[in-house]
């Protein structure tokens, strides 16, 4: 069991299809240790959206909650945009389409659950870093969370 009292915004790593250059984020995982006694299966990711960025539509290979906990964003959840709001709760099933776009002039704040630390994600469309507006969507990743924190 673990208390976190406090998360550490960073900028995001450089990412030529989902460029964010103005969003932080802070990923909370609970420590391993040697005992086997931490949460193994959530991952939270904490995220500031900055204004007129966005999380790209994609899929995952894991469930996922995503909560708005302040600012107006538009959600994409299986093939439609809608408005959302403080207080939104998004689930996500594995498999289903999903991404935020900023559009209020104002940080979006977030906050996301997975359910397991190794994600397998494929992007849908491109956040383009300026310069790589041509690359195509890349192939399918996994990323796992614990190696990426503990790493």
């Amino acid at each position: 069991m673990s208390i976190v009292t406090r998360v550490d915004y960073r900028p995001f790593p450089e990412d030529p299809h989902n460029y964010k250059p103005n969003s932080l984020h802070s990923l909370v995982l609970d420590p391993a240790r040697p005992d086997g006694r931490h949460v193994k299966n959530l991952v939270l990711n904490f995220e500031h959206l900055a204004p007129d960025e966005i999380i790209p539509v994609h899929v995952h290979t894991n469930e996922e909650v995503l909560i708005i906990d302040e600012g107006e964003a538009e959600a994409f959840y299986d093939g439609q945009w809608q408005p959302v709001g403080p207080g939104a709760v998004i689930l996500v099933p594995p498999g289903v389409s999903h991404g935020f776009r900023n559009r209020s002039g104002r940080k979006v704040r977030l906050h996301a659950v997975f359910a397991g630390s190794v994600v397998g994600t494929r992007l849908l469309e491109r956040s383009p870093a300026p310069g790589t507006e041509e690359e195509p969507v890349p192939p399918p990743s996994i990323i796992d969370f614990r190696a990426f924190v503990e790493g």
